[in-house]
């Protein structure tokens, strides 16, 4: 295939699109700081979402028009491409300018000095963390207080489901609000998802005869032990309704708490769902879990997930979707993880300044606006999060049980702390033996003590 050599703003963008998807090398060609078109400087912007491509490209339009002496380049890679591709980039010193950072990933960065603090470019420099969803700019502050994210988003918790599949069992939608769960008999939130199972023979979870063996439709859909994300999507809602907090301090904790009862009690609780027969075992669920095709293929019922993944379970097919609440717990109303991206300026820009022009207004009303109406996900300021509700009505979604987590402040943060890839490393293979059987819940103190001791290393 032979790619155009003269091609205007968009026809690169789809260049930089088709030259990532055929595994073209690129890196070389993007390179922070590449040579301005004519007097243009040129900033390349990386994201891996394709679902927010669109608006973002909108948002690099009105930017370019407001400053006719930039030119912004975007390119988009899934996930696993992102992050490999990123690294090795960054390594290369050919990386982008600007770049969609993830909480797991930045403090890596940071210590790493691969970022450029917002405050000390004139663009950025005014930044003002109430501006956005209330909590969302301190997870970007730095251990020198320093702010190196731009807030771009934030995402929290909630229950999928087929309304349909609710009649089938003599249930509706209302039966699904105010849901209460506790790790001893799993409250009334068990009493659903046992109803909702059903085995080989059409008997279900809460009636005689059920065989947790032989089962076709789980109550509860699966997305795998958590290990990669610190159980975000899986069980951090049921951990944080016990009143459990990941670290010590709310950012840059130096000691985790996966040796708190609370977290080990959940976790049983879940897990113990399998020998039930209300959740699928770890066998069958395989490498790469997709609670949203679960749900779509009716073998799961209510599936638990991010607000990210809005717009994939609203394109299932045969399905009348809709979105409730995760339960309340024992600390008496409903919890969720409270996650958020940012955009991040690398250190090996040429052009610091107009990066940071660019991050400003990625993160200013206009931008956010812009992105909030494409219906995909929660932009970081009220206003672009007003426009993102009004767009997924406008599709037939009710997402307020997102909104109102945070709302009510009913939330708990993602763990920013250093070593967050060695963390991982430790943890998931300990959440996953936890899931298939071989070790209890307990087993996470000394998993905790490991944890911990990263901190106690010398740099």
């Amino acid at each position: 295939m032979t790619l155009p050599t003269s091609i205007d703003r968009r026809s690169r963008r789809w260049h930089r699109l088709v030259g990532a998807a055929l595994g073209v090398g690129l890196l070389g060609v993007t390179a922070c700081g590449a040579a301005p078109t004519g007097s243009r400087v040129t900033l390349d912007y990386w994201l891996w979402e394709s679902l927010q491509l669109p608006g973002y490209e909108k948002c690099a339009d009105a930017f370019e028009a407001q400053h006719p002496d930039i030119e912004v380049r975007i390119t988009q890679y899934g996930w696993g491409d992102y992050w490999k591709k990123l690294t090795a980039a960054l390594v290369a010193g050919a990386g982008p300018d600007v770049f969609a950072d993830h909480l797991t990933k930045y403090p890596g960065f940071v210590t790493r000095g691969v970022l450029l603090p917002l405050d000390e470019l004139q663009a950025t420099s005014d930044f003002d963390p109430s501006q956005f969803q209330e909590g969302l700019a301190d997870l970007w502050v730095g251990p020198d207080g320093k702010q190196y994210g731009m807030p771009k988003d934030f995402d929290t918790i909630a229950l999928f489901y087929d309304a349909k599949m609710l009649e089938e069992a003599g249930m509706t939608p209302a039966d699904l609000d105010g849901l209460t769960w506790n790790p001893e008999d799993g409250g009334t939130f068990e009493d659903v998802i046992a109803h909702l199972s059903v085995d080989a023979n059409g008997v279900r979870g809460d009636e005689p005869g059920f065989d947790p063996d032989n089962v076709v439709t789980y109550g509860l859909a699966s997305s795998g032990s958590g290990g990669d994300g610190h159980g975000q999507t899986q069980w951090s809602w049921l951990a944080g309704a016990m009143g459990w907090t990941y670290t010590d301090t709310l950012v840059w904790a130096e000691e985790y708490n996966y040796d708190d009862p609370r977290v080990q009690a959940a976790l049983g609780w879940l897990f113990g769902l399998v020998e039930k027969g209300f959740l699928a075992s770890y066998e069958e669920i395989g490498e790469d879990p997709d609670p949203v095709k679960q749900l779509g293929s009716g073998t799961a019922a209510i599936s638990p997930n991010g607000s990210w993944t809005i717009s994939n379970y609203a394109r299932l097919d045969g399905i009348e979707l809709g979105v409730a609440g995760v339960p309340s717990g024992p600390v008496g109303h409903p919890v969720s993880m409270y996650n958020g991206l940012g955009d991040s300026i690398s250190a090996q820009t040429e052009h610091p300044e107009e990066a940071a022009q660019f991050v400003a207004y990625l993160g200013s009303d206009e931008c956010q606006v812009t992105v909030g109406r494409e219906g995909v996900i929660f932009p970081a300021r009220p206003a672009g999060t007003a426009a993102a509700t009004e767009a997924f009505r406008a599709k037939g979604v009710d997402v307020s049980p997102f909104i109102e987590l945070v709302e009510n402040r009913h939330t708990v943060l993602f763990p920013v702390t250093d070593h967050p890839a060695d963390v991982l490393s430790i943890l998931e293979p300990a959440l996953d033996s936890i899931y298939i059987g071989s070790s209890d819940a307990s087993s996470l103190t000394q998993v905790n003590q490991e944890i911990n001791a990263l901190f106690d290393r010398p740099e």
